[in-house]
């Protein structure tokens, strides 16, 4: 196990060219011994670039890599103490499950009979020590998966490297293998970083969410921090599904105690430290922190224009004025509405999130 620094890190494609590209810029992060931290962002952002300077696959143009203490940044991949899975499986078609997960020992020149005591504990700790025998094209997705796995934990590294491993998997086995790796990070205690699009698997599966937008880092927390206290829109938005509902409104009356908001003839008074914010703001409500039953400190009207009956769930969409998009609702599953309707949701102001101008969010006393 080994702790993880990265210090201003930075990468540039085409330094020294007339159009160099800025893909990471100034990352800073501490990643604890033991810890289970995922990357997440948009596609484009820069996680799996950084997780692949991390791994000594993409050279770091400026900035410190350290692992456990120590600067690797000229290091190989195999110096580092990593192992890696990739979203693709990269098994050898032709070579069994026990020698595609060997491979990497016997290379290392270790003896047979350790390589045996290796693979085999490995196999059984995967539920895989009745495929051994098997190629690679006669597994099923997950079970190619825990193969890709078990070859990374043979090794024994100090730091797993997870490149959405999940990605080519259907919802059944991503939910599956979700829970195994779970459950093998609490059986090996091993750090362990994680890049994902989805942040359901973030969510569910870490310690610390690193939430990146365009090559920075927007915010570093744990997963109910992140969902409560979003340091921004970006991050408001993009933790939580469905996501965030926007709505502009205007600030009155800001105090050191207290701002009071505006939407259209309604007001709200708001228990946050705002003192000097006037003008336009954008109010922060998700889906399932509306009321249905008529209870709120402001409400909005809006016409519905598609309901989805999700058994547990009833997922409305309406029309609001100023919005990009559909507003979103998430009501009780037996709630009753069609195509058409117009609802009164109430918005508690206990649940709602205020954002400044510059889209960063106004923090309430006591936070």
């Amino acid at each position: 196990m080994a702790s993880v620094q990265l210090v201003n890190l930075n990468k540039i494609y085409g330094e020294g060219t007339k159009q160099p590209v800025h893909i990471l810029h100034d990352v800073n992060l501490d990643i604890t011994d033991g810890e289970f931290v995922v990357f997440v962002g948009p596609s484009g952002c820069g996680k799996s670039t950084l997780l692949r300077c991390i791994a000594g696959l993409e050279e770091i143009s400026s900035g410190d890599l350290n692992i456990d203490g120590e600067r690797v940044n000229d290091r190989t991949p195999k110096e580092r103490g990593i192992g890696m899975v990739f979203q693709s499986y990269a098994l050898y078609p032709h070579m069994s499950v026990y020698h595609n997960m060997a491979f990497g020992l016997e290379l290392a020149g270790m003896p047979k009979d350790q390589i045996r005591e290796h693979v085999t504990a490995v196999a059984k700790t995967l539920q895989l020590d009745h495929l051994l025998d098997r190629k690679p094209k006669a597994l099923s997705g997950g079970q190619r998966q825990r193969v890709a796995i078990g070859r990374a934990i043979v090794r024994e590294p100090k730091v797993f490297l997870f490149d959405e491993p999940l990605s080519n998997l259907d919802a059944a086995l991503r939910v599956q293998m979700r829970i195994e790796i779970a459950r093998l990070h609490g059986e090996l205690k091993n750090t362990m970083v994680y890049v994902t699009h989805d942040q359901v698997e973030a969510m569910t599966l870490a310690d610390k969410i690193v939430v990146l937008s365009a090559g920075r880092v927007e915010q570093v927390g744990a997963p109910l921090e992140l969902y409560h206290r979003p340091a921004n829109m970006f991050v408001a938005g993009f933790i939580g599904s469905p996501k965030m509902n926007f709505i502009e409104v205007d600030t009155q009356n800001a105090k050191d105690t207290s701002i009071t908001l505006q939407l259209g003839e309604q007001s709200m008074v708001l228990a946050r430290k705002a003192e000097g914010m006037s003008g336009k703001a954008t109010l922060g409500i998700r889906p399932e922190h509306f009321t249905v039953d008529g209870t709120g400190d402001l409400f909005v009207e809006s016409k519905v224009s598609v309901v989805e009956h999700l058994g547990d769930q009833c997922m409305l969409y309406m029309e609001l004025d100023g919005m990009d998009g559909p507003l979103v609702a998430v009501a009780d599953g037996d709630f009753m509405a069609q195509k058409g309707d117009v609802l009164k949701l109430g918005i508690p102001a206990s649940r709602a999130h205020l954002f400044d101008q510059n889209q960063q969010r106004v923090l309430p006393l006591g936070e």
